[in-house]
């Protein structure tokens, strides 16, 4: 039986990609693996029947035989684990490879979901002009730093991994702002991680969602 994950049967994001079961989907696809997926709406989420799977309402969740897990960087590093394809043979390289995915939520992310919050939710705000440029400087030294490091890589660490699935998923929510645009390392290891097959199917899938959706 292949396991279901949730995603939101109408997303915000539109079909561009955004949606954190985006990340799950990739990553069941860089590995050759099938699975499922329900879908809910927002008001699905917050019912008592998935909250009983994600404490906080959210999606996506995995669900395999008896194991339900929430948390996207939890879903993809427990995919990683079991099939070949995500993670390196080599402890060390494997070590790393997970602090790479750490980085990508813990470190990356953060400021990156600021943002989005000032410019969507935030713009009636008496503060939201004083803001912005506030959350948007503390991504552009994160974005710096990253850049220092990649260099001319292709990757974070060697093949791509984990790491770089989760880092990339958490730099394309700054497309269209014009950011990415300062640092063409990244925008080229953004572009190289587009082109991977499995990246694309993931992404056809979930943007099938949103076309059956509109269309509906």
């Amino acid at each position: 039986m292949s396991p279901t994950i949730t995603a939101f049967n109408t997303s915000p994001d539109r079909g561009r990609g955004l949606a954190r079961d985006m990340r799950v989907r990739w990553a069941f696809e860089e590995v050759g693996q099938t699975y499922d997926v329900r879908l809910l709406s927002f008001g699905e989420m917050k019912e008592a029947a998935h909250r009983a799977l994600h404490p906080f309402g959210q999606i996506p969740t995995y669900e395999e035989g008896d194991l339900v897990l929430f948390e996207s960087g939890a879903i993809v590093l427990h995919i990683a684990e079991r099939h070949a394809g995500l993670l390196p043979d080599d402890a060390n390289a494997r070590a790393r490879a997970i602090s790479w995915m750490f980085a990508a939520l813990s470190t990356m992310e953060p400021p990156i979901v600021d943002r989005a919050v000032a410019t969507l939710l935030e713009r009636d705000k008496t503060w939201h002009e004083q803001r912005l440029p506030v959350v948007e400087d503390r991504i552009r030294a994160r974005l710096g730093e990253l850049s220092n490091r990649l260099g001319d890589a292709d990757w974070l660490d060697g093949e791509f991994s984990a790491g770089d699935l989760l880092m990339v998923s958490v730099l394309l929510r700054l497309s269209g702002s014009g950011i990415l645009d300062e640092y063409p390392n990244l925008s080229a290891y953004i572009a190289r991680a587009e082109a991977r097959p499995a990246y694309k199917r993931a992404f056809a899938a979930q943007l099938a969602v949103f076309t059956a959706a509109s269309s509906g």
